[in-house]
């Protein structure tokens, strides 16, 4: 039986070292990396998808080029529909000489960030980063995310989405990249994701 444990015990260890390994962090050289506004439209609005039980209501096309600033695999009631979460950060929040003053961490589907010192206004901070969760379109797209790490640029696009239930459950997206606080994360229906170079 003990032996039985210590196996258990290495391949739990060995499998945090090898998923720790491939999320590590990308270093960037210092600037503006993701110069553009997340690009919204109400193309495509009205229109329901399914994923099993769980109806997805389109509101608007969405996408974004972004530097990946922390990624967040979960394993709750919500990963069946969205596995994990991306804090994005654009203009100068995807600088590493802004990013170099700012602890950035996730948890419990929110994205944290704190500063010693304001290297910008806060409302920079708010206005240019964003905590999102994504539901991947298909396997590809699932395959592309869970390569994605923190410090990579990544491009996304699909949209922004509604989720309900028969049963009365609902998670709706956030419509704006100004709010703050709960309610405030983006749900999207990922159709495209891929790394691309700075």
């Amino acid at each position: 039986m003990r032996r039985l444990a210590l196996i258990g015990l290495v391949l739990l260890v060995g499998w945090g070292a090898l998923s720790h390994w491939k999320h590590r962090a990308l270093a960037q050289p210092p600037g503006v990396l993701a110069p553009d506004e997340p690009q919204q439209d109400e193309a495509g609005a009205g229109s329901t998808l399914q994923r099993g039980d769980t109806a997805l209501a389109t509101r608007a096309h969405f996408a974004l080029t972004a530097r990946v600033l922390s990624r967040k695999d979960y394993h709750d009631a919500g990963a069946a529909l969205a596995p994990l979460d991306l804090a994005l950060g654009w203009g100068p929040m995807s600088d590493s000489t802004v990013l170099k003053d700012i602890r950035i961490s996730q948890s419990g589907r929110f994205y944290w960030w704190h500063v010693d010192a304001f290297p910008i206004p806060r409302r920079a901070i708010e206005t240019h980063s964003a905590n999102m969760h994504l539901i991947p379109a298909d396997d590809g797209v699932r395959d592309a995310l869970d390569r994605i790490r923190p410090g990579q640029l990544l491009h996304l696009e699909g949209f922004l989405v509604d989720a309900s239930r028969p049963d009365g459950w609902q998670w709706h997206t956030s419509m704006t990249r100004d709010d703050t606080g709960n309610g405030a994360c983006e749900l999207v229906y990922v159709e495209r994701a891929e790394a691309v170079a700075p």
